[in-house]
């Protein structure tokens, strides 16, 4: 099949993809301040792509009306990340002794308890909560609720 002839060198690419954690100030207009100044959010986005399509993103929320700041929290490399999960398990016997087991391991707080059943608790960073999740799928997992990634600098600095 013969390709159309081109003046132009099509110079293929291949970026790596890369996870990124970026926290946006916004308007808040829902009403849960979540900052010490009045009528401000914060939204934290989990996203991958390009070095090339992480730019975009960021700069397609700059110009976004409400949005205040745009900080990638990967390349600060210096934040602190956490998610929570409750996980309900259903289970006897063995499984149960052995959830139970595996929920102290990854510090998991039972929320609840019946005969058959566990919902736990965990909080941690996402592959914590990944690996968890897949230990448990086994022994009984029932269903699994996540809020997603919160994300925030360290040190003194503010957003």
């Amino acid at each position: 099949m013969n390709q159309p002839a081109s003046a132009y060198f099509m110079e293929q690419r291949h970026d790596p993809i890369e996870a990124h954690t970026l926290s946006v100030l916004v308007q808040n207009e829902p009403g849960a301040e979540t900052e010490n100044q009045k009528h401000v959010s914060r939204i934290t986005i989990v996203t991958t792509g390009t070095p090339m399509v992480i730019e975009q993103i960021k700069h397609q929320l700059d110009r976004m009306v409400p949005v205040y700041r745009v900080v990638d929290m990967t390349l600060a490399g210096r934040s602190i990340e956490r998610e929570l999960a409750m996980v309900k398990l259903r289970g006897t016997g063995e499984h149960r002794v052995e959830a139970l087991r595996l929920a102290e391991a990854f510090r998991a707080r039972v929320i609840d308890a019946t005969t058959e059943s566990f919902v736990f608790e965990i909080t941690g960073n996402s592959a914590k909560i990944n690996q968890f999740i897949d230990l448990m799928r086994p022994l009984g997992l029932v269903e699994v609720s996540r809020t997603g990634v919160a994300a925030i600098g360290r040190g003194a600095e503010g957003m």
